[in-house]
């Protein structure tokens, strides 16, 4: 099937039509708010915050709210203290009663986590408000540049920015409910996608103007290499190992029930972008203290050069680390002996109980070893690009968060319009099967 005859498919569906249109109404709503500024800021003045945006944790920040960060805008905060709310409470559910009480008790207790995550979101953009405001202030200050930042005015910013984010939020949920769904991920994506094609032509004028000869050869090449590593994100994102169960027969008066064999699909990275997550948490823990010492030197020198040999080992080493603990607590094999126990199933060859447990556990840790490894190469990548020649907003685009976020959110976000074309017997979006999500695994976040 052809890919114009998808997309008459696509808009012959009514219900998918309208989730359509609404989700790009939403987006344009969203993509308007991020170029408005605060009140009291001139644009004009905001050159020096877009400089200190360019790079480093700035530009991830900045990245993922679409370009709002470095415009002062009042989405400038984005959706990253909802998301690391989301974290917060996730981890909170790993290890405290009470917190895995409430995931048990389906959606009464989702509805109280969601409630709880919303609460914490609004302390946290309490504290990221000012503290945004007071480097804004600094930023421009260093242009030359005064921004009044009395008590007053700080409060009245903090919370048009807290609105901005809260807003964000609200446009994600609409999405869920109204829209093609995948909400909060969705415009995720969006603010990342938004930087690329600047990202793409500055690279483009960059070969053209700077190399001596063979400039847009060596674009063409840069453009193929992302092409693959595009693609091996996806096999990452969607890689499995099928471990055969089979289900014993019951029989119950004149019927005969179970005895068919199915599949658990163990990810390769059951850990999605978490592992990149928490090693890039610590490792700028050192990039912090630099600005309250004046030693750039030695290990602290070392650690804040995003760039270097020894950070990114260090990052590459610790993300590999993250992969397997986040596998250890998220999977757990002596839970799913159980369930199979519990619905008479077991895997051929395979004693139920602790030998089925082992093999479990050796299995994932045998397919974890060359995932966290892969995830550790594309979490590096972006630096790798940047040395050899790229800028550093297309090198960004070479790996880490932002590429296994976009390239999760796309197969999550085909994946439902597929599931809204078959349901209405038109063909999938692929001719040689089901498009995989994340639903087996961890999601973006």
């Amino acid at each position: 099937m052809g890919f114009t005859q998808t997309v008459k498919n696509i808009w012959s569906v009514e219900d998918l039509r309208r989730r359509l249109g609404i989700t790009i109404l939403l987006v344009i709503i969203y993509r308007f708010g991020c170029y408005v500024v605060l009140p009291g800021i001139n644009p004009n003045d905001l050159a020096a915050l877009k400089s200190f945006t360019s790079d480093g944790l700035m530009q991830l920040l900045d990245m993922f709210s679409g370009g709002a960060f470095s415009q002062a805008s009042i989405f400038a905060l984005g959706i990253m203290p909802y998301i690391t709310a989301s974290i917060v409470i996730q981890l909170l559910g790993m290890v405290l009663p009470a917190f895995q009480k409430m995931q048990r008790e389906g959606e009464s207790g989702r509805m109280k986590l969601n409630q709880y995550t919303r609460y914490l979101t609004v302390l946290i953009l309490l504290v990221q408000g000012p503290a945004y405001l007071l480097n804004l202030k600094y930023q421009v200050s260093a242009a030359g540049v005064s921004i009044d930042m009395n008590f007053w005015s700080v409060l009245f910013m903090t919370i048009v920015l807290a609105a901005g984010s809260m807003f964000i939020m609200w446009l994600g949920e609409r999405i869920d409910q109204k829209g093609i769904g995948n909400g909060i991920s969705f415009i995720i994506l969006i603010g990342i996608m938004a930087r690329f094609p600047e990202a793409v032509f500055q690279e483009f004028t960059g070969r053209l103007l700077n190399s001596a000869g063979g400039g847009l050869v060596i674009f063409l090449v840069e453009l193929i290499i992302l092409v693959a590593v595009i693609a091996g994100a996806v096999l990452l994102v969607q890689g499995t190992r099928k471990v055969p169960v089979q289900y014993a027969k019951r029989i119950q008066g004149n019927r005969q029930y179970g005895g068919a064999r199915q599949y658990i699909p163990l990810k390769v990275n059951a850990a999605g972008v978490m592992p990149i997550i928490f090693a890039q948490a610590i490792m700028f823990i050192p990039v912090t203290m630099v600005g309250f010492t004046t030693n750039h030197t030695g290990f602290f020198g070392a650690m804040t050069d995003l760039y270097g040999f020894w950070y990114n080992l260090v990052y590459f080493i610790m993300i590999v680390a993250f992969t397997y603990f986040y596998t250890a607590i998220t999977v757990r094999p002596a839970q799913m002996a159980e369930d199979m126990k519990r619905n008479n199933g077991f895997i051929p060859g395979i004693k139920p109980g602790k030998p089925t447990v082992e093999y479990l556990d050796t299995i994932m840790s045998r397919i974890t070893l060359p995932g966290s490894i892969f995830l550790g190469i594309v979490a590096i990548l972006p630096a790798i690009a940047h040395v050899i020649g790229l800028n550093r907003q297309f090198a960004a685009f070479f790996g880490g968060t932002s590429l296994l976020i976009m390239v999760g959110v796309i197969l999550d976000t085909l994946r439902i319009i597929e599931g809204h074309l078959l349901t209405r017997h038109y063909e999938g979006l692929m001719k040689d099967g089901r498009i995989k999500g994340r639903t087996t695994g961890s999601g973006a976040f």
